[in-house]
């Protein structure tokens, strides 16, 4: 496709963009914590986000950047988004980059990798680049522009430079005439709707943007705190029920951790379809209100938002030590996304329970689902999962295709399944005192509240144990080999047992109560299910 040339900008439109931007970026440097002095000391960004032809699927950007003491600089386009674990490669989007001064003389800028760009003769030069971004997937992963909407994932759209990820970013959007609403979990400069701040790199890369004629359904709060689901095309659905429903699924959340750690949160639904990525104080998701006229619909939806919610605990903020500072460059490979993912799968099912919004039957067809993925799935015998989150980088998170199916495992699947098996084994070491919710607010109070940084492997397991009093060997034998999982004594311990059938060369599985559980049984079921 043709990139239509940038037309050059007048010097008085150029000094009013440059006076406005330092008035933006003084603004920053104060609501940081930083002098006023500071915004001529370090080097500033400030990007612009544009419309000219949405119906083209694609969007432009102009990023005005000045302060910087060196000759040459290297601009890079992260090739992932963290919460996505695949290489993404967002740089071959980019479309027709140039670079200027701010007196619009052009300055060399030359492509040197897949995506890195390096701009010559910039010492003590207000540079400004202007590039296009082409959108042709709709998915939550990716950006997308049409000429009703744009979703944008700030990873596919923001060049940043290494070593400079710790500053400040601001970031202005011009919506296309007919678009009125913007929503982003960044916070806004002096209250305008489409000038927004953030404290550095890593935040604005957490904040999607969704731009359009956008609907937002009545706000609930939890323990004081705001809580809001704004979307595109939603469909027709009891809006009143469906956000009654939200705020016990957040609630719920919200009593496993016992704290709230921001401000506000948004759901921001991107229209059917796409997936999910959740984010520090947002997540964005598929949604489309049609799908709630069932149980079954309902059911799925709450799973859903109960998954994305509980992640803003689970992995931004309990996380693996590798999943931040990220690697944009080449991703950020870890042995625990099973904890990660998988544990979240597992919350999510208990979370929905819990708020009264399915009942046990239900609950236990969501576990007997993935227990039947795991048994039918040769690939349990050849792939562990510590080696399916570390692949996921290759194999995708539901395993490999092609020659390779067979040999890979999901942890989707079997990591909510062991995570049962492991909140069952606490259970019964502690007689029912502690539990799989204890490990996961000790991880978020001493690795993300005191030690601020991530947990490793050992330190996961050092936590199940240190909890339960007692060695756990054969659960985390489960999550290091492929050994078979016992479930006759795992469920057990919570009165359960597990019926396998063969049909038609498959295995059918159901969870049911046993019929004479003892007293510990019985109070460990009870407790679970949160009757």
């Amino acid at each position: 496709m043709k990139v239509q040339k940038v037309p050059s900008r007048s010097p008085i439109l150029l000094a009013n963009r440059w006076s406005r931007m330092f008035r933006f970026v003084l603004f920053l440097a104060l609501t940081c914590g930083g002098a006023a002095v500071k915004a001529q000391e370090q080097p500033t960004f400030h990007y612009v986000v544009s419309f000219p032809k949405p119906a083209m699927h694609q969007y432009h950007v102009e990023l005005r950047t000045n302060g910087w003491n060196r000759d040459t600089l290297q601009l890079k386009m992260p090739a992932w988004m963290p919460g996505y674990y695949q290489l993404m490669n967002y740089a071959n989007n980019v479309l027709g980059i140039t670079a200027q001064d701010e007196k619009g003389q052009n300055i060399p800028i030359a492509k040197t990798d897949d995506n890195s760009w390096v701009l010559s003769g910039i010492r003590q030069k207000a540079i400004i680049l202007n590039y296009d971004v082409k959108t042709d997937r709709q998915f939550v992963a990716n950006s997308y522009v049409d000429s009703t909407h744009a979703y944008l994932i700030p990873g596919n759209t923001f060049l940043y430079v290494d070593g400079f990820l710790h500053l400040p970013v601001s970031v202005e959007v011009e919506p296309y005439p007919g678009w009125p609403n913007i929503v982003t979990g960044l916070d806004n400069v002096d209250r305008e709707p489409d000038k927004y701040f953030a404290r550095d790199f890593d935040i604005l890369y957490d904040c999607p943007f969704l731009i359009g004629n956008l609907e937002s359904l009545r706000s609930f709060k939890v323990r004081g705190v705001e809580h809001r689901f704004i979307g595109y095309a939603m469909g027709d659905f009891d809006r009143q029920d469906f956000m009654d429903k939200l705020a016990k699924v957040v609630a719920v959340g919200v009593d496993i951790i016992g704290d709230i750690p921001y401000r506000q949160y948004t759901f921001i639904g991107i229209g059917p379809g796409r997936g999910g990525i959740e984010h520090l104080n947002n997540t964005t998701v598929s949604f489309d209100g049609s799908n709630l006229r069932t149980a079954a619909g309902m059911n799925q939806t709450l799973n859903f938002l109960a998954h994305e919610y509980f992640h803003h605990y689970n992995v931004k903020r309990i996380r693996p030590m590798e999943l931040g500072p990220f690697n944009y460059d080449a991703g950020s490979p870890t042995n625990l996304l099973w904890v990660s993912e998988g544990l979240t799968v597992y919350y999510e099912y208990l979370i929905v329970k819990r708020a009264g919004l399915v009942d046990e039957a239900g609950l236990f067809a969501d576990f007997a689902q993935n227990i039947r993925a795991v048994e039918n799935n040769p690939g349990r015998h050849f792939q562990s999962l510590v080696q399916a989150s570390y692949s996921t980088w290759k194999d995708g998170p539901f395993g490999t295709q092609g020659d390779a199916v067979g040999k890979t495992i999901s942890y989707y699947d079997k990591g909510p399944v062991v995570g049962m098996l492991l909140d069952f084994a606490i259970r019964n070491a502690t007689r029912n005192e502690k539990s799989l919710d204890d490990v996961m607010r000790f991880l978020y109070r001493y690795y993300y509240q005191q030690q601020q940084r991530g947990f490793t492997d050992a330190e996961f397991r050092q936590a199940c144990e240190t909890i339960a009093g007692a060695p756990l060997t054969e659960l985390f034998e489960y999550v290091h080999t492929t050994k078979e999982l016992d479930y006759d004594t795992y469920l057990g311990y919570a009165g359960l047992k597990l019926d396998i059938r063969e049909r038609q060369g498959k295995k059918e599985v159901e969870i049911s109560r046993l019929p004479q559980p003892d007293s510990l049984q019985t109070a460990i079921l009870k407790s679970w299910l949160g009757d």
